[in-house]
């Protein structure tokens, strides 16, 4: 890892301050004229934000300009910035927390063996929150189906967001789909996380039976660890500048209707706000495992394109040690892309016939702005397109996949110890590690793939 993302992994970890004071929130037991103390606890958290009960900040005057100041709010509440809001097992609702910029990290988190549910929960304009353990479904409570079942969002009136972690949150349409029709997907699937702003936080969360998954527009964020579940439009979505991707989990696209949905997609914009009219800088998409289905009788099952970047231009990306399961021509595609590298994947498909076989491809701008400076190496794939003055070399263009790889049919693309594939990379410029930590490389050469052969 160089110097750049070790900063910005270091930046992106959730200070280990000492928290001044725990404060408890519980809906069946508690009561509003407590004390927030675990023997009195609060019934409601959303009551608790609004009765002035968080010493926070929030601009002077608004819109926020320049020389705009965050001035002390409700000084001398009791809950301040570095405390934890504890939650036990109940409905909390519709969560809405906005104008609260906190100095320090303000903590809303499940009591350990407790399940908060909320109906939906959304931040505006603020920073430095935390959230962890909660359960997000337009099933605990009634009312207008959430836009998104956690907004993190910043607001041109009343100011940006940033800072923001949430983490092991377990957020659903509906605990079971496997019933619904094609209609039902559309009328009655909301879309899981929307994050804007800027160094946003989105780990190990699972997100099951939802239109879009992790839709992320924020800047120098971290989206690690997350399992997106049965999803009928994007699994992910990176439209930010120097954000990081790795370790997640997308599978099982629902076909349901126009959308041509992806397993990572992203695109520029400009000033004029047009798909394709700017640049998205210093993404890192690495260690991500992209399946279109496990069960090939899914219902609405359809073709998912693998990482679809089709509206560049991208700079300086780094997509390394990805495994891609598509049933689609576009496996890793990046049209517009300076100075650009996808290394050490594995694209697939396990399906016959078309669309597919998925290829690595880097072409020039649908405008006709060229590709240059980009590099695809050490990868296992069907096919390769290329333009310009890409550099391509010791990738292995695989058909017969049962001579690579040990168990293709569940999923196991590890390689085997017969394997063409082991051997053949080159150490230069390869990630030091595999998709599970594996040290690169373990024998004479660095292994092709996102896979290196241990022998165990």
């Amino acid at each position: 890892m160089d110097s750049k993302l070790k900063a910005l992994a270091l930046s992106l970890t959730i200070a280990g301050s000492v928290h001044a004071s725990s404060f408890y929130i519980d809906p069946l037991y508690g009561e509003d004229t407590n004390d927030g103390s675990a023997a009195r606890p609060w019934k409601s958290l959303q009551d608790v934000l609004d009765s002035d009960l968080v010493e926070t900040r929030a601009w002077d005057s608004l819109p926020p300009k320049a020389d705009s100041m965050l001035l002390l709010k409700n000084p001398g509440a009791p809950v301040k910035a570095g405390d934890t809001i504890w939650l036990k097992t109940g409905d909390y609702g519709d969560l809405r927390i906005q104008d609260m910029y906190n100095t320090d990290v303000i903590t809303v988190a499940a009591v350990k063996g407790h399940t908060p549910r909320f109906r939906s929960v959304s931040l505006r304009s603020g920073s430095n929150w935390a959230f962890t353990g909660l359960q997000v479904s337009p099933e605990h409570g009634r009312g207008k189906k959430p836009r998104a079942l956690f907004a993190i969002e910043s607001h041109g009136f009343r100011g940006p967001v940033h800072d923001v972690w949430v983490e092991n949150c377990m957020l659903s349409s509906a605990p079971d789909t496997s019933s619904w029709t094609a209609a039902d997907w559309n009328e009655r699937a909301c879309s899981a996380i929307h994050a804007e702003g800027t160094r946003i936080t989105l780990r190990n969360n699972h997100l099951k039976n939802v239109d879009f998954g992790l839709s992320v527009t924020a800047s120098h964020s971290l989206i690690e660890g997350n399992t997106v579940e049965n999803f009928s439009g994007d699994g992910m979505r990176g439209l930010g500048d120097y954000c990081v991707f790795q370790h997640n989990v997308v599978k099982n696209c629902y076909d349901v209707n126009g959308n041509h949905d992806d397993g990572f997609q992203s695109w520029s914009t400009g000033d004029d706000r047009k798909a394709g009219t700017g640049v998205v800088r210093g993404m890192v998409l690495r260690g991500n495992r992209i399946i279109n289905f496990e069960d090939p009788e899914q219902p609405h099952r359809g073709p998912l394109q693998g990482i679809g970047c089709f509206d560049g231009m991208y700079a300086d990306w780094i997509i390394e040690n990805n495994v891609v399961i598509v049933d689609h021509w576009h496996g890793i595609t990046l049209l517009g892309a300076v100075h650009c590298r996808i290394v050490n994947n594995t694209v697939i498909d396990l399906s016959e016939g078309r669309p597919g076989p998925p290829w690595i491809e880097i072409g020039n701008h649908k405008t006709g702005s060229a590709s240059t400076g980009c590099m695809i190496r050490n990868n296992i794939v069907a096919d390769l397109k290329f333009v310009g003055n890409t550099t391509v070399d010791h990738n292995l263009v695989v058909r017969d996949l049962g001579s690579v790889f040990s168990n293709v049919r569940g999923n196991d693309l590890s390689l085997k110890a017969d394997s063409a594939a082991i051997d053949a990379g080159t150490r230069k410029m390869a990630p030091g590690t595999d998709i599970v930590g594996i040290h690169r490389p373990q024998g004479e050469a660095v292994d092709v793939g996102a896979y290196e052969f241990s022998g165990k």
